[in-house]
């Protein structure tokens, strides 16, 4: 399958040399500013880092806080951008600002999974842009989607089975304006399927097209869909019609993959054109697309939209 568009291909720009990027550094999210600054949450020291649209850093922050960085989301509020954060292995969710200054966090759900020591690790946070509710999603642990208020009180779980049926790894959330309310996607990255509500928490739709999907990101009617095993989809937001699939590479699937895989760095299985491990990827206003992966030492890609 052929992008419907063209796209030039680059690495945009390298994670800080550290002694925790090169052991780890994993790339996990990744937003745009409305200022056009990137934002990329990745596994060491400083895990947000900021750079300008060439790729010059800007900041890193976080000292050693986020060493389990991996949901990263952008909001406006009251005209004023904000970040959702979550680290995988302290269990922290947190809204900051862009330079990282702690402005809410929210707490373990008060859930009967968690009662006897049940594993909690969120991969990813979204606030409805409509009513400040906030979404959390327990893709590593209990496999649960929580729902809180605008100020962090409990409201209730999504497990699935009030929809497509019983999640496995909601790895992924978003929030998309449609013309009919917001609505609140998912990746069930377990089930190798994305699955739709409304803001109310009600199953709307769900689409099968994909085989590994990590997170959403929406521009106009276009969403976008990074698969972990691997390529990178756009979907008709409205249809779910595929539209396009970028640098899959036939070498990894759901069901083979390389000896070592994805920390593959440094062999031909990771080059330009073709993707390892698609983690994250978001839109620029101008419909170019970032996309960051899942291996030792990062790695931070910008599809360019050509005229």
């Amino acid at each position: 399958m052929q992008t419907h568009r063209e796209y030039s291909w680059s690495e945009f720009a390298r994670i800080p040399d550290t002694p925790s990027g090169r052991e780890n550094g994993r790339t996990h999210g990744v937003c745009i500013t409305r200022g056009g600054n990137v934002v990329v949450f990745h596994q060491a020291h400083n895990a947000l880092v900021t750079y300008d649209s060439d790729g010059t850093i800007l900041s890193a922050v976080g000292g050693d806080r986020w060493l389990g960085a991996h949901g990263l989301s952008r909001i406006v509020e009251n005209g004023t951008e904000f970040l959702w954060l979550t680290d995988q292995f302290t269990g922290e969710v947190v809204k900051v600002t862009l330079d990282g200054e702690t402005i809410q966090a929210i707490d373990r759900p008060p859930c009967s999974p968690y009662d006897a020591g049940g594993k909690y690790s969120p991969t990813w946070a979204a606030q409805n842009p409509d009513n400040g509710e906030i979404w959390v999603a327990d893709g590593y642990g209990a496999s649960l989607v929580h729902r809180f208020s605008p100020g962090g009180t409990y409201r209730a779980t999504l497990d699935g089975t009030e929809g497509a049926g019983r999640f496995s790894c909601p790895h992924g959330l978003g929030f998309r304006k449609a013309s009919g309310g917001p609505e609140l996607w998912i990746t069930d990255r377990g089930n190798r399927r994305v699955v739709v509500y409304d803001a109310d928490g009600k199953y709307v739709r769900r689409t099968d097209v994909t085989h590994s999907p990590c997170t959403v990101d929406f521009h106009d009617d276009l969403v976008v869909i990074p698969e972990l095993f691997t390529g990178v989809k756009i979907l008709n937001a409205d249809t779910l019609e595929v539209l396009a699939e970028i640098g899959a590479n036939p070498d990894v699937t759901p069901d083979h993959r390389p000896d070592g895989w994805p920390n593959l760095a440094g062999t031909p299985f990771v080059t330009p054109g073709v993707f390892n491990s698609p983690h994250a990827a978001c839109f620029a206003p101008d419909g170019d697309i970032y996309v960051v992966e899942w291996i030792i030492g990062g790695r931070i890609t910008r599809l360019q939209r050509k005229p």
